[in-house]
């Protein structure tokens, strides 16, 4: 099973509410202390009005209408229709607060997931996938919204209810309210029963859901590679398998939930059969009036309803203990880089770079750079090129501080980089990636992203620097024109010149361009490299380029193999020594040529300048 998947079913997982994380709950609800107490009052006095009611009831039947008395008639009638009214409010006040209170308390966890998620290391974001992280501000905020209001809204209720009922039945008569308190117990431990054997079917239910999330998700992002292979048959019949197994989960969750409300009727039944026996008997006996009895019937109704809806409120409350300890789980989540308790602001960090005896690893005993030592003087370029997975990425993510050696130290200007504030060196350094990201919005506000304040001139300035403006205006709306969802309005080529636009806006004072042109065409790998060439006049920078034709101009290229400096020098140098970077060179012109003239081309050895 793939990674996704597990991480899916994970999500399906409940847990039990221990004090802690009621406490933690709890604590949620702090800031809007005055919004609860109303809550609480209005849905108390709801439920406590409706036992009233059941109370006056009788008193219209056995004192209005059996002595047909038209005054009492009416003045009942007038207290039963002014306290509607007044219920009437009430609902609609706790209703209103309940709106009111989930929606407080979803925005103040939303902003705290979101602004504890934008403190976390980079580190944080590789362990743990989008979709899951997602689901923490939406689905996870939004279930412990719910149980604070709605599901709170159910257990006051039923506790209410289920109070005031008693207190009514023994103020009518304690002998047969003993015997509908015996009846209770019964459903309770039939309710529970029931409860653990939905429970089971729900999360086989929601489990097999997740294998068919997952599914649907695989084959719609690969569906130009399942066309290719024609592998639509034998998907489709791994496709049945999953819907078989949820169909029989669902099935058999269906059938236990329709089985337990008859059983639990079964059971009201012998309640009310008691009540009704009882009741007639009394009625002869001892003048236990029609009254009476209609109001036992009403209170064993408000007393076995929270008993019939058990199953679903629990079930409720435990999915939603589960995301309040995700929730919580996420915001203890400490970033492993942090700010040194005295750490400054660095005035620059355009100066010399040292790394000293850097070690690094993702994961223990699994080195990816071992004993790296590098200095960088002022406005120097510095080309990082090797096989994939050599460690060139982590070099420059360490020079960023996205992470921080395991042993050894990084200098700027002389000073343990640390010393630094983390703003004040990511602020400083503008990145373009192979891939680039694009926000949602204009082609102007992408550019702008990185320095807010930019005029309209200021952004068009950047864009003809990188060499993006001759595009942009060829739109028919211009800068104002809508990138798009990932900017998938774009091609790669004309993101990638906005992103460089960007970086130019941003005036870094170390640049950094990971695999940039890899992934573009012949002519605006041109437009990148004058762009480039602009932005890094004058400052420090570092190319990761698998193209090696466009690192020639670099003041020194720098050959990373298996987390160490292989080879270190310029382009002519390292040509002449006929090393690492010699056979590079050389087997790439070899398949470039190959690729051009359809021919196999023999061993070249290049001219050196």
């Amino acid at each position: 099973m793939s990674a996704e998947l597990i991480e899916l079913e994970e999500e399906e997982h409940t847990s039990q509410l221990t004090a802690p994380t009621f406490k933690r709950i709890l604590g949620l609800l702090r800031p809007h202390w005055r919004w609860m107490v109303g809550f609480l009052f209005t849905i108390a006095l709801t439920a406590g009005l409706d036992a009233l009611f059941t109370y006056i009831n009788r008193a219209i039947i056995d004192e209005g209408i059996a002595s047909r008395s038209i005054p009492l008639l009416v003045r009942f009638a007038t207290y039963y229709g002014g306290l509607q009214l007044v219920q009437a409010a009430l609902v609609f006040g706790f209703i209103y607060l309940a709106g009111v209170l989930g929606e407080r308390i979803q925005y103040d966890l939303r902003k705290a997931v979101f602004e504890h998620l934008q403190n976390l290391s980079l580190s944080y974001y590789s362990q743990n996938a989008v979709g899951r992280l997602m689901a923490r501000v939406t689905s996870d905020t939004g279930r412990v919204s719910s149980l604070m209001t709605w599901g709170l809204l159910d257990v006051t209720w039923a506790i209410v209810s289920v109070i005031s009922s008693t207190i009514f039945m023994l103020l009518i008569n304690w002998k047969l309210a003993l015997i509908v308190f015996g009846i209770i117990p019964i459903l309770l431990i039939i309710a529970v029963n029931f409860r653990k054997k939905i429970l089971v079917e729900f999360r086989k239910s929601r489990r097999a859901n997740s294998k068919i999330t997952g599914e649907y998700n695989q084959n719609i992002q690969g569906v130009r590679v399942v066309k290719a292979l024609g592998r639509e048959d034998e998907n489709l019949n791994e496709f049945s398998v999953l819907t078989d197994n949820m169909y029989s989960a669902s099935y058999r969750a269906a059938w236990l939930s329709a089985l337990f409300l008859p059983t639990v009727q079964i059971i009201s039944a012998f309640a009310l059969g008691a009540i009704v026996w009882y009741g007639g008997l009394e009625s002869v006996t001892a003048g236990f009036s029609v009254g009476n009895i209609h109001a036992f019937v009403s209170y064993l109704t408000f007393m076995i309803w929270p008993i019939q809806d058990l199953a679903r409120v629990y079930a409720e409350m435990q999915h939603s203990i589960a995301s309040a300890e995700r929730i919580f789980k996420l915001l203890d989540t400490q970033p492993e880089v942090q700010n040194r308790a005295d750490a400054i602001m660095a005035e620059t960090i355009q100066g010399e770079i040292e790394f000293d005896h850097v070690d690094f690893y993702y994961e223990d005993r699994k080195p990816v750079l071992t004993d790296l030592s590098l200095k960088v003087r002022p406005g120097e370029m510095i080309a990082l090129v090797g096989p994939t997975g050599g460690g060139k990425t982590t070099i420059v993510n360490l020079l960023c501080r996205f992470y921080e050696p395991k042993a050894g130290v990084i200098r700027i200007n002389g000073r343990d980089y640390t010393d630094y504030t983390l703003q004040s060196i990511h602020s400083r350094v503008g990145i373009v990636l192979q891939t680039p990201h694009l926000f949602s919005g204009s082609i102007r506000e992408n550019i702008r992203y990185g320095r807010l304040d930019a005029s309209d001139e200021d952004v068009e300035a950047a864009a003809r620097i990188a060499g993006a403006h001759d595009f942009i205006t060829t739109f028919e709306k211009g800068y104002a024109q809508d990138v798009g969802e990932g900017g998938n309005q774009l091609s790669v080529g004309q993101k990638q010149l906005i992103s460089l636009a960007r970086a130019v806006l941003a005036k870094p004072e170390i640049f950094i361009m990971d695999e940039a042109t890899s992934s573009v065409d012949t002519l605006t790998e041109a437009l990148i490299q004058r762009g480039m060439e602009a932005l890094m006049a004058d400052r420090t920078s570092f190319i990761i380029a698998h193209r090696l034709s466009t690192i020639r101009r670099a003041d020194r290229i720098v050959v990373i193999e298996d987390g160490r400096i292989a080879e270190m020098g310029t382009h002519a140098e390292l040509l002449k020594s006929h090393g690492h970077y010699y056979r590079l060179y050389t087997q790439q012109f070899k398949v470039e040529k190959e690729k051009a003239y359809g021919v196999a081309v023999p061993e070249v050895v290049p001219v050196i300048k």
